[in-house]
């Protein structure tokens, strides 16, 4: 079976496809008289979405690997869940974030399950710190309220109580009155360090235990990245049971799983973590050993020596190699400290272990704590290692990171047959996958995978418009944040607010967001102004889709997995190219080693990333087939630069112009088209 795809020029040839008669009819399920057309409304047949869904489906059926981009508006969701349901076979779906999961979890799959009348079971999974734990909770009531900073954290402790009585599943989303970042949470959850297994008082009642039950029960099992390379790459307790009898493995939000591999392939060890240790330690020694005078000043030295070592480093989102961070004699005098207060601690919880299972607990976490900071301090630079320090407001980590998981994750691929669906709006350069490939593991051996790419359904040549303005210095100038803004104004006033500006880094968030502040009191422009933090994500956007004509401004955050669709959101502004810095210790040793084999860093690296991450900002513009917008990229260098053109041919073919009067015409007939809309 040949897909000749059209705008990509990408041809996709799934080799090994066993008979159709061995697969379901899957073109019958998205006809447009079909089991979707009758069950989901506006629901209505997409050439794309129907070549993608057999593409996977002959994916599933070989038990073979497939990497497949789908533009905005292709409904990769339903493309992948009607195979996935019409299987036969048990499937795990990972995708990027914790909200993704219960979207399909509650919406997604129950609507294609009752299209399809796919008598299928469908588990929800978690990490463990999003259950409540009936021991910590037992133990934080115990201990009394007196630890709670405010008298609000006493209420939510009541409203936990007494939701972990009633609830079935455990799950602290089901319990809206209590914020999920609210301080309480830590102290009625339990964490893999901390969690006592099948020791605890509580195991037979446990959400945890029971949720992971179910999924092993279910024939489809909704997970995220996190939990998923926890879990089964790394083989904790839980998901490492799934993955032999599972048929399926789905991700969605592909583009993610890189950064996710590094971060769970390699080590890394936290202030926080010692911190949360020491609070577990003190409770466990007033309900266990009392009378064990020396532990609690053994625990206090050591919390100090962690705090200690946090403020050997000034300043905060801060990333370190360990060259640089071991040229300052007080951080390595504070970690040696550190050390040997961990000794101490550890010998006297080795003395009372046996008297309960929290205070063994504490002991075993401690020897496996101090094992992974000598690790980090003494062992010689690990072959394809690097190690680096990051530096938060309240903590430090230390950090191992592998220079490339491509043969780690390549093993994963290796076990029993099964089918391997990577797919996200973003994966490829100017439809070529190779540096995803390359990433990831899957361009060599017996795993290698097939490629494939549809372009969104959208129509960008008449509903969007690609600004690049004229006269901005080099992204490094020192006055290059205050010239874009310049330039950004006269476009804010063209589309009435209603914008997304989005930043490279906070700092340039900050200044824009000062910047603006003056100018709209200067130009007195009414236009909301919101700043990334000034609340939850999900409840900036309520705010900025109810105001109608606000600009955003926002780093990270708001660049991917953030919908708004409708005139609410008519202009997205990027600063500049979002090229990592090229002084981050990971990034830095990455290409290193890239240059050191001989390759081109930037073109086989750099480029690309930089390419993924700027489709995932510019995704947020165009998100219905009614909207219009204007896309502003404020870098020169997508003119100037050889590779810009290869920068802009990966973006959705919208018309370009570095004209700002052309700009300011595009909103004009925007919104003279809106109006005779609304009259119609």
């Amino acid at each position: 079976m040949e897909y000749k795809l059209d705008k990509c020029n990408i041809y996709t040839i799934m080799a090994v496809v066993p008979p159709t008669s061995f697969m379901p009819d899957i073109e019958s399920f998205f006809a447009s008289a079909g089991p979707l057309a009758r069950t989901v409304p506006g629901y209505s047949m997409r050439k794309q979405q129907l070549e993608m869904a057999q593409a996977i489906a002959g994916t599933i059926a070989a038990n073979t690997v497939l990497v497949a981009e789908a533009g905005t508006g292709t409904g990769k969701t339903f493309a992948y869940l009607v195979p996935a349901l019409l299987s036969g076979g048990k499937v795990i779906i990972s995708t990027g974030t914790k909200t993704l999961q219960d979207q399909l979890f509650n919406r997604d799959i129950p609507t294609v399950r009752a299209a399809l009348k796919a008598p299928v079971t469908v588990a929800l999974l978690k990490g463990r710190a999003n259950y409540v734990c009936h021991y910590h909770l037992e133990r934080t009531l115990q201990d009394g309220r007196a630890s709670f900073a405010s008298r609000e954290e006493v209420k939510y402790l009541k409203l936990i109580e007494r939701y972990a009585g009633v609830t079935q599943s455990g799950d602290k989303s089901g319990l809206s009155e209590v914020p999920e970042n609210a301080a309480v949470w830590q102290a009625v959850t339990s964490t893999r360090e901390n969690c006592l297994g099948s020791e605890c008082a509580h195991y037979k009642k446990c959400f945890v235990m029971e949720a992971r039950k179910q999924a092993l029960s279910a024939d489809v099992v909704v997970v995220n990245h996190h939990l998923f390379f926890a879990d089964v790459m790394l083989r904790d307790e839980g998901l490492s049971e799934f993955l032999p009898a599972c048929n399926t493995v789905i991700f969605d939000e592909a583009h993610q799983l890189p950064e996710t591999a590094s971060l769970f392939f390699g080590e890394s060890v936290s202030t926080s973590q010692l911190l949360e240790l020491a609070r577990d330690t003190e409770a466990e020694a007033l309900q266990g050993a009392k009378d064990f005078a020396a532990l609690p000043p053994a625990t206090a030295a050591m919390e100090k020596a962690a705090r200690d070592l946090r403020l050997t480093i000034e300043g905060e989102n801060t990333r370190m190699p360990l060259i640089a961070v071991m040229k300052n004699v007080g951080f390595g005098d504070a970690l040696n400290e550190l050390l040997e207060k961990l000794d101490v601690l550890a010998t006297m919880l080795e003395s009372q272990a046996e008297r309960s299972e929290g205070l063994e607990n504490c002991w075993q976490r401690t020897r496996e704590i101090t094992g992974s900071i000598k690790r980090w301090r003494d062992e010689a630079e690990a072959e394809g290692f690097v190690r680096w320090v990051e530096v938060f407001s309240h903590a430090l980590q230390l950090n191992a990171t592998p220079l490339s998981i491509a043969e780690i994750f390549n093993k994963q691929l290796s076990g029993s047959p099964r089918a391997w669906i990577f797919t996200s709006a973003t994966l490829s350069v100017k439809g070529d996958f190779s540096h995803y490939n390359s990433e990831m593991g899957l361009n060599a051996g017996p795993n290698s995978s097939q490629s494939a790419c549809w372009d969104s359904p959208f129509d960008f040549a008449n509903q969007a418009l690609l600004y690049v303005p004229t006269g901005l210095p080099e992204p490094n100038s020192r006055d290059y944040t205050d010239e874009l803004v310049k330039a950004a104004l006269p476009v804010l006033k063209a589309s009435r607010g209603r914008a997304f500006f989005l930043c490279t880094s906070l700092r340039a968030m900050q200044r824009v967001h000062e910047l603006l502040l003056v100018a709209f009191a200067r130009e007195k422009l009414e236009f909301p102004l919101l700043l990334q933090g000034q609340g939850s994500r999900s409840h900036m956007l309520e705010r900025f889709r109810k105001m109608d004509n606000a600009v955003l401004i926002g780093s990270q955050s708001f660049w991917e997995g953030v919908d708004v669709r409708g005139e609410a959101l008519s202009l997205v502004v990027i600063d500049k190219l979002p090229f990592a810095p090229p002084d981050d210790p990971v990034l830095a040793a990455r290409i290193d080693k890239i240059t050191k084999e001989g390759r081109n860093a930037f073109m086989e690296y750099q480029l690309p990333r930089a390419v993924i991450n700027l489709k995932q900002g510019a995704g947020r513009l165009i998100r219905d087939e009614t909207d219009r917008g204007v896309l502003m990229i404020c870098d020169p260098r997508l003119i100037t630069k050889s590779y810009g053109k290869k920068i802009w041919q990966s973006l959705p073919p919208m018309k370009r112009t570095r004209e700002l009067s052309e700009v300011e015409e595009f909103f004009s007939r925007s919104d003279d088209f809106a109006r005779s809309e609304s009259v119609i």
